[in-house]
């Protein structure tokens, strides 16, 4: 099992993890809806990536006319 040679003081402790912090996101406003989105993924709200339409949403399909 490792065991420290001297101890690590705060200020030494804490300089190692500066990089840990969490980042904010970035996100951007769809072009189509205006709805906020990650950037280079799809729009979950209406289903475009880059003004044109990848995913067919749930709303948009009518179960009724596919059923029969």
């Amino acid at each position: 099992m490792a065991v420290q040679q001297n101890k690590v003081s705060k200020s030494r402790r804490n300089k190692r993890r500066a990089h840990d912090a969490l980042t904010a996101g970035n996100p951007n406003e769809c072009p189509n809806c205006g709805e906020l989105k990650r950037p280079h993924h799809v729009c979950a709200a209406c289903g475009h990536y880059a003004e044109r339409e990848v995913v067919t949403m749930v709303d948009d399909i009518d179960l009724e006319d596919d059923a029969a």
